[in-house]
Formats: C-alpha cells, structure tokens, sequence
C-alpha cells in the first residue's frame, strides 16, 4: 500500500488504461532518492492485470557500455526481434551485441526499437518501466527518449524514474515531493509501531515525508538518541541520512561479508558467480552473502544478486577504504574473461589504476572503437578520456584526447566536446587529431555561438594545418566557407578564398565551388558562376563523399539548376538517413527543400520542412532548426497562410539575428516580402526587401524579382535600378531558360515593354518553374488590361489563375481573380485547393503521400520515424476525411 499518493497513483493509472484502449502515453516521475519512484513503479506493475511488462533499471557502473541498460530492458523479447524489417533487427542485434554486423545508425536503433516495442504490443498492452533513468547509459537513454517522442497509437505506456538530475527533454512530467504528515505517520506507525511520541516526532522531522527514510531511520537510531540525544547526521540531506542509515547495517555484518558487499557494489553484471569468484581473493564465501541477505540489504533470485536499494549500493561501495576498493575492482577484472565482457574488463583495470599505464589505456581504447561500431558515442569519449588520462605519452594524450572530443561531438554532448579539445595540447603535431580538434571547437560553436565565428577558428585552424596536410587544410576551408555561406560574411569568405589559392595544388574538386561560393558572397557574379557551374557539372564526382556531395548539391540552386538541387540532395539524405548523419542530413533537407520551393513544390517543401523541424530539434541543432524555420514561412506565405508565414518568419528573424544567421534572416525577411507583394502592398515589400543585402547570395539572387516589382508597382522605378542589374548579370552567367524568363519579365515591368513580356512567356516554356510563369502571366495580364485589351488579359489572367490553384498559391490566385474581374470576368470563387489532402493534419498527409506510392507501413515508418501502428492509425483516420474505403484509392487521389 502506498501512503498519500493518491493522486499520483491515478495519474499513473491512466496511463495503464490509455495502454488498455490502445492509445500510447509517456510519462518522466522524478524526485530524490527514497521519495517512492520505484514504489510507484511497483504500483502500476500491481495494477498491469493482463498487460506485457518490461522493466529495465539503470546501474552507475554500467553508465558507460553502450546499450547495456536497453539489453536489460529487453531482455524477455529478444527473441522477438527477428520479426522486425532487415535492416532494423540488425541495427538492434548490433547495438545488443547479438550480431556480427553493427549499427552504425542511432535513429535506426531507436526506430528498431519503436518497432519492437509496437510489435509486442500487437499482442495486447506494454507497459514499459525505466526505474533508475539517470543512470541509463547515453545510447539507451537517447533510443528511449526517441521512442517516447514519436510513440501514438501501440498501446504502449513508458514510464520513467529517475532522481532530479535526469532530464525529462519535455516529456510529460510527474514531480515527487514528500508525502503529508498525516500519511508519514500511518507509514511509520505501520513499519516502526508505536515509537515514543519524542522519537516518532523526530524521525518524523528528519526524514521530511520522504517514505525510505521514515522506513529506515528508526532503526539507525541508537538508544541514546532515542532517549532523545541529537542525530549526528541532522545537517546532512535526507538521502545523505538513509545512506548512513544502512552504511551503519553494513558495517555490523562480519568483515568478509562487508567486503563481498563492496564486490557486488563495484560489479555491474549482477552475476552471482562472477561476483563469488571474485570475492574468493577476499577469503568471502556464500555464507557471507547470506548474512547480507538475511539483513535485507540484497535479494538473490537465481543466479542473480541485487541490492535492494541503490542507496544501499553506494553505502557498501563507500563503505569500503580507497584500497580495498582498487582490490575490488583488479579482482573482478581478473574473473572477467571472454570477449563478451572485454569492456568491462578494460574499465574495471582502469578503476583499479591510479597512476599513468599504457597497457590500461591501450584496453579503454579498444573499448572506445568498440563502442564506435556500436554507434554508442557517449561511451566511446568516456572510454578515450579515461585512456587519455592514463597515457604516459603527451603526444600520444593529445591525440585521445582529440578523439574523445570527437565522439562527444558526435553524441551531442557539445559542451564536454568543447571542454575535451581545450584539453588537448596546443602543440599536437597529428594532422588528423588536429582537424578533429578544430572541427569540434567550430562544430560547438556554430551550433551554439556563431557560424562567423565558427569560420574563424577554422580558418586559423587551417593555418596551422597546412603545413602538415594541404589535402586536410583545404576541406576545413571548404567547411570555412560554408560557415560564410550561413554567416552571410564575404569578408569571412574571401579570407578563406585567400588562403585557398595560397595552397598548393590539392587534388579536391570543392576547391573550385568554394572559391566561386566566395565570388558570389562579394558580388563578382562574372567569376562565381564559372567556378561554381565547373564543379556541380563536373563529368565525375564519384570520390567525394557525403559532406563533399552536400556542398555539390548546395552550389546548385544559385546557377539556376534547381531539378539537379533536388535530386542531388534526395541522393545526400538517403545517405545520411542509412549512416545516422545527423548534421548533415540537416544540411540535405535544407537543400531538398529549397530546391522544391524554386520548382514551386511548396506543398511539399512544407511538408517535408514540418516532419524534418521535430527531428532536427531533437538532434539539439538549433541553428539548423532555425534556418529550416525560414524556409517553412517562405512557403506558408506561397501557400496562402498569412498568419503561419508573419508568426514563423518573425520568430526566425529574431533568432537568426541573435545567432548570427545572417543567410537564414535573409530567407525570412524574403518570405515577408513576397507576402507583401502577393497581398498587394508594394511599399511594405520593398521595405522589407530593401533590408536583404547582396552579402546574402543567394538569397539576394532569387529576392530580386520580387524587389523589382515592388519597387515598379511601388512607383518608385528608381529603385528597381540595381536589383535589375545584379539579376540580370546573374541570369546572364547562369543561361537557364527559367532565369532568362525571369530576366525578361524584370526588363519588362521597368522598361514597360510588351514584346519583352511575350518573350519571357514563351521562354518559360523550357524552363523548370511553372510558378514564375504563372506570375509572369498575372503581370503580363495586367498590363494587357491597363491597356484595355480585355480579351488577351483574361487569356493570361486565366492561366495564371490555374497554375496558382493547381500550386495551392492562395494569394496569388487571389490577385488573378482580382484581376479577372477588373476584365469583366467572372472567375469561379475560390474553390478548395487541388490538393485533396488539405482536410488532413501534417502528420496524415505525410503518410498518405507516401501510401500512395505503394509504401508499405514499414516503409512508412522508417522513413518518417514512426511505429507501423501509428501509421495504421493515421491512415484509419484519414480515409473517412478523403471519403476513400481502400488503399488502392489513394494514388488517384495524391496524384
């Protein structure tokens, strides 16, 4: 029975009777050790009648071997794994250590074992209990937390535990105070009888409601403090007090029996015969683990011993003087033999190892590039730390030390990352661990500083580099430049442009593509676009690899080759989306989806922006969140939504600002700007374009259109002058038929020209931009109309109009009405859009496109990040608003 949880037991149970109606539900209880955490877990697997339990615990021993506690977790279903998708089941057997073959994809295991998880409760309801989370190893904690962000419709319920430390990540949280002194008295009369009203009034103030201590307080109270004498250990916290409650039962045991305790404390497999073995070094026998049974400070179930509290843990480890714990632990690092428990091994010597020792360190690097394979980068930079700190060699230090950076870069931890190359010597003469030092150092800080900044550290870096590496000099200054790209810095440019041309001949071909990226960012469009058109056009671009492939893909929106874009950066994410890059599928989706909106996909583009937004916050990169925010309310603005676009392109602008995104503000301020325009407030768009700078190419570039017609309807010509100019300079040296078309409908509303107007319309017949055509229609129609040649007009008028419909270009299609009816016309009032799909919400869009492709709901899942179930239920709920009973429908409908 729990005292004074009521209400806490309630909202748990609600999560049990979600799970029974088959919707999912997650829930974080935190508090201080001994609050009823576990207790409440114990409750929920009371009241689970009928429904799959899973329990897993954390272990602090265990905090730094990748997937431990998920192997745990798991351990009753293992067998269950066979039934998930190919690449799925191995991902998970690799992270398990179950299979030859190694993850090498973090979202792939989390998505594993979201599937796993919807496949067990295909049997019924799953309660799944973390009791212990802040000791979860990082690559457990982080599939867990990514199951929890995407579990719907499984009938899946997730319960956390965990002390104040764990952070909950925003997930729907229970917090645990004290109970009430009417409940703390029922629990101590129940577990202590009846104590002097003195004594019950002081354990009563000492433990403050926490229910572990009112259970063991009582009895670490000596005679004379129960005769009223005071508590030693009163100033020290409640949790502090319950450890030296049962540290004062430990040592009452006999000395062996102490020592076996310390034993178990350090070991992590609860093992008993591992844990015997190592204790026969002690002269401790099974009689000794008796006594420690029978004083309830463990419970043994098989082959299998545990504390009965972790607090009991600690106070047997600290129990033990420093000497003795360094015994313990080369014990069980002796005992500990076979290739299943090498990382163990390699951490036990190094808990047993308090000076400099090669050989130690060379095992906890082994112990790292396993954990590499594993994709557990949280334990592979503590494992080089360790090694790093256990290395005689300062050359040798360094170059771990690097390492470990780097894979705490890689798992996310940015500021240990920052704080492990700041460790590193400053005389590190390795080429390669002085590149990973650099990128860690700019990675940190473009993620949570700056990207000019993150240029600049680069760019020194670099210069320290070549000397030992041109080839290694020149890809950081390659990454310099993509710092400049999103700082919208030239001068940040053109300084890497400089040291570029300094180094010798390297054989890269980005070489070329950033010099041209750096023209542009100064303005010297006859120079940019040559350099860059000879790398994206390259006959040959099979040796470069998915950061290089990125650049490639990003160099071709601004010489006008937007289909190339798209299917250059659906090549990057596939490839990032199979190898957990992370980062740079941020990069692939920015690209991808830019290139959609220059194609006028912008359903798509705001689809796939939606789905990618979630994912990229959750890999805790901000600015990358940021810039696809920009791009988000460029096509909320195209699509009609005025408020979506003003809310999203406001909060990106502000963010931007303050993280010097100065590409990103751009994008915004543009998405503004053409609401203006689309909304028929030329003035309020010519201000708002007038703030893009040329130093934002090429958002600068793809901008100026829109500036000259604001600045021509505005009836200000003047000010059409040089974006005309710069435009048409650029569509000049990039010779695509859509940017010709472009350039002649700019000439035409500043010159007035009809002939020019009719040759921008036929040269839109060869281009790729059927939205651009529209609008060179509307303008090409209103001008036929102010004319008064009625019957041309609504030619023109009425083809815009249904490209814009066909787009979904709400205010577009708003101003072709408009003008229509200015003609005589009488255009059909606004129907729906063509898109079918408006009636569905983002996340039923995204997999009804996709089932319409013959995507199965594994296919479906994978690529979204959902369970086959939460798929099932998106399209259970979107058929009836389509008005369609089958699948087989859907395609007619999409297409």
């Amino acid at each position: 029975m729990l005292y004074g949880r009521a209400a806490e037991q309630a909202q748990v149970d609600r999560l049990l009777t979600d799970a029974r109606s088959g919707r999912s539900g997650v829930l974080v209880v935190r508090g201080q050790p001994g609050i009823g955490k576990s207790a409440l877990l114990s409750h929920l697997t009371e009241r689970a009648a009928g429904v799959r339990v899973l329990h897993g615990v954390g272990i602090e021993s265990e905090a730094e071997l990748p997937y431990a506690a998920l192997h745990l977790l798991l351990r009753s279903e293992l067998d269950r794994i066979d039934a998930l998708p190919e690449p799925q089941a191995a991902a998970l057997r690799g992270a398990l250590g179950m299979g030859a073959t190694a993850p090498v994809n973090r979202f792939l295991v989390g998505l594993a074992l979201l599937s796993l998880l919807a496949e067990i409760a295909g049997d019924g309801p799953l309660l799944c209990l973390v009791d212990d989370a802040q000791w979860f190893d990082r690559a457990s904690a982080d599939a867990l937390m990514f199951v929890a962000r995407r579990l719907d419709a499984e009938g899946v319920a997730l319960v956390f535990a965990g002390r104040e430390e764990f952070d909950p990540q925003g997930l729907p949280e229970l917090w645990l105070d004290g109970v009430d002194r009417e409940a703390a008295v029922a629990l101590l009369t129940e577990s202590a009888g009846d104590l002097a009203p003195k004594v019950r009034d002081r354990v009563l103030a000492e433990a403050g409601g926490n229910p572990l201590a009112l259970l063991e307080l009582p009895s670490a109270f000596t005679a004379e403090q129960q005769a009223g004498q005071p508590n030693p250990f009163t100033a020290i916290p409640v949790a502090g007090r319950v450890q030296e409650a049962f540290r004062q039962q430990i040592r009452a045991l006999p000395g062996t029996a102490q020592t076996l305790l310390a034993v178990l404390a350090a070991d992590d497999t609860g093992d008993l015969g591992i844990v015997l073995r190592a204790a026969e070094s002690f002269s401790a026998r099974l009689a000794d683990l008796e006594a420690a049974e029978q004083a309830k400070l463990i419970a043994v179930n098989g082959a299998t011993v545990t504390f009965r509290h972790p607090l009991i843990r600690a106070a047997a480890y600290r129990n033990a003087p420093l000497t003795s714990r360094l015994a313990v632990h080369r014990a069980l690092a002796e005992v500990l033999d076979g290739g299943e428990h090498a990382d163990r091994r390699a951490w036990h010597l190094a808990a047993a190892t308090t000076t400099p020792d090669e050989d130690v360190a060379g095992e906890l690097e082994s112990a790292a590039e396993r954990a590499r394979t594993r994709s557990g980068y949280a334990a592979m930079a503590a494992a080089y730390e360790r090694a790093a700190e256990l290395t005689p060699d300062t050359a040798r230090r360094s170059v771990r030390l690097a390492a470990a950076a780097v894979a705490a870069s890689d798992a996310g931890q940015l500021a240990r990352a920052g704080a492990l190359a700041g460790r590193a010597s400053e005389e590190i003469r390795n080429p390669l661990a002085l590149a990973h030092l650099i990128q860690v150092r700019a990675h940190r800080e473009f993620e949570q500083g700056s990207p000019a900044t993150a240029g600049d550290l680069i760019i020194a870096g670099a210069e320290r580099v070549a000397p030992l590496d041109a080839e290694r000099a020149a890809y950081l200054l390659v990454e310099a430049m993509r710092c400049a790209w999103y700082a919208g810095d030239p001068g940040l440019a053109a300084q890497a442009a400089k040291l570029l041309r300094a180094l010798p001949e390297v054989g890269s071909p980005l070489v070329s593509g950033a010099l041209g990226l750096s023209a542009l960012a100064n303005g010297e469009l006859s120079d940019a676009v040559p350099l860059m058109r000879g790398l994206v056009l390259a006959p040959d671009l099979s040796g470069l690899q998915v950061p290089g492939l990125t650049f490639v893909a990003q160099l071709c929106a601004p010489i006008g080759r937007y289909g190339l874009a798209e299917a250059m950066a659906a090549r990057v994410e596939a490839e990032c989306r199979a190898h957990d890059m992370g980062g740079w599928l941020t990069v692939a989706v920015e690209i991808r989806t830019e290139a959609q909106m220059l194609l006028g996909r912008y359903r798509e583009a705001a689809s796939r922006l939606e789905e990618s937004i979630a994912v990229v916050s959750d890999l805790g990169q901000w600015n990358g969140a940021v810039v696809l925010a920009a791009l988000l309310a460029v096509t909320r603005g195209e699509l009609g939504d005025e408020l979506g676009c003003r809310t999203t392109a406001t909060t990106a602008v502000e963010q931007a600002r303050a993280r010097g995104l100065r590409t990103a503000e751009a994008m915004a301020l543009a998405g503004l700007g053409r609401l203006e325009l689309a909304l028929g407030r030329p003035e309020a768009s010519l201000r708002m374009l007038e703030r893009i700078s040329p130093a934002n190419a090429p958002v600068s570039v793809f901008s100026a259109p829109d500036r000259i017609e604001a600045a021509v309807r505005a009836k200000e010509p003047e000010l059409a002058g040089e974006p005309l100019a710069y435009y048409l300079d650029w569509a000049a040296g990039v010779g695509v038929p859509s940017a010709d078309a472009i350039a002649l409908r700019c000439r035409a509303l500043v010159e007035d020209d009809e002939h020019l107007y009719e040759q921008a319309v036929r040269a839109h017949e060869q281009g790729e931009q059927p939205h651009e055509q529209a609008r060179t229609r509307l303008l090409y129609g209103e001008w036929l109309r102010r004319a008064r040649r009625r019957a041309a007009a609504r030619a023109q008028l009425r083809a815009a109009l249904e490209t814009f419909d066909r787009l979904g270009m709400a205010l577009w299609a708003e101003r072709a009405r408009a003008e229509l009816r200015a003609t005589g016309d009488v255009p059909a009032a606004p129907r729906r859009p063509d898109d079918p799909l408006s009636v569905l919400t983002a996340q039923e869009r995204q997999v009804v496109r996709l089932a319409a492709t013959g995507a199965s709901n594994r296919d479906i899942a994978a690529q979204l990040y959902l369970s086959p179930r939460t798929v099932g239920y998106h399209l259970y709920k979107a058929f009836p608003k389509l008005g369609i009973s089958s699948r087989a429908e859907l395609a007619a409908i999409v297409a």
